[in-house]
Parts: structure tokens; sequence; C-alpha cells
């Protein structure tokens, strides 16, 4: 796409320490299978007047990050235009935004648990609510304090409330669990940490 667009001189900025020093020479690929796409970069290479490669710590290209990231998550039907896209930087992590402290300082779930415990209704349920609460009696159990969720697999996943949420997605998020990962992986992460949190959509 760079070529076609006529640029002489391009820098090449990369988090992939290794690939950077093999498309410049200075390491021999151990995976044949990487042959073939160095092969390729280095006729691309071909096209440019001047072109550089420099490599950054992952940390300091979390934009580029997230741009690809947000190009494999889109299907563009047109292939000569695409829309601009409207960056808006936040004071914190999106996942910060996700989980809400609910307005009468009980968890999301006190009213599931109430009704396994007891088999009463909340006051003022509507039928609807009922009803609700009724199907999800056969997702859900209580022991003791802790509600689980059943999985299809026959697994069990332990409802948290938004306080114990932030904190585990801090702490996933920063690296405490693992390394750095992307979107998807992370949601894998969490459901093999047996985690349920209702964020109420």
């Amino acid at each position: 796409m760079t070529a076609d667009m006529n640029i002489k001189e391009l820098l090449v900025i990369g988090d992939f320490d290794l690939l950077i020093h093999q498309v410049q020479g200075e390491l021999s690929p151990k995976n044949v299978k990487m042959l073939p796409c160095l092969h390729c970069v280095k006729d691309l290479c071909k096209k440019f007047t001047k072109i550089e490669f420099k490599h950054v710590p992952r940390i300091q290209n979390e934009f580029a990050d997230a741009l690809a990231t947000l190009s494999s998550m889109i299907q563009n039907t047109y292939k000569n235009y695409i829309d601009p896209i409207e960056v808006e930087i936040k004071d914190q992590h999106a996942y910060c935004f996700h989980v809400d402290e609910e307005p009468d300082g009980k968890p999301w779930y006190h009213n599931i648990k109430k009704f396994l415990a007891t088999r009463e209704y909340p006051e003022n349920a509507t039928n609807g609510q009922k009803r609700a609460l009724k199907r999800l009696d056969n997702h859900l159990f209580l022991n003791g304090e802790i509600l689980y969720r059943r999985t299809p697999d026959l697994g069990l996943l332990i409802c948290v409330d938004p306080a114990e949420a932030t904190r585990l997605l801090e702490e996933i998020h920063a690296g405490i669990c693992g390394p750095y990962m992307n979107g998807f992986t992370l949601a894998k992460k969490i459901l093999r940490l047996d985690i349920l949190v209702d964020y109420g959509k």
C-alpha cells in the first residue's frame, strides 16, 4: 500500500525485536517458515530509495498495537477508500470504564443469591423479573456465600462484584498473571480463572 502511494522514504517501527533484526540481516531465521516472509519484505524494500527499520518496546508501541487489533476486526468492502477513524485519549485504560459500582451498594447478584437461598422473590418484582430468576436457577447455584455459574462443559465460574472485578482486571492487564496479551487471549485467560462478571448489559 505504501509503495502504491509513491512514497520513496519509509521508516518502519515495530515491537517484534527478533523480526526487525532478521529483516536487517543481523540474525538468521531459525524457522524455515519465516524465509518466504523475509524474502517478500526484502523485495518490497527495493521499491524505496530509503527504508529504515527501528525497534521500540511494546509498551511504547501501544497505539500501533491498538490500530493493528482494530484493523483485524473490521471488514472493509471498499478497496480505495477507508473512513477516517477518530481517536480519543482517555485518562485511564478502557477496561476501567466497563465495571461500574452498583447504585445501591449491593453486588449485581444480590437478588439472585437471595432467591436461591430463600426461594423468595424481591419486593415489587415484576412477572418478567420473576421469570428471569427462574431461568437463572438452572444455571446458577449457591455454595455457602459463593455464587457459581455452570458452564456447558460442566465448569464453574465464580460470580464477583464490581470491586473485585476491577482488581482482577487490573492485575491481569498489568501482566501479574502473565505476559502482555491481546483482547481475545485476555478474555480466554479470564475464563480460565473461573470468573464471571456482570456489566449490567
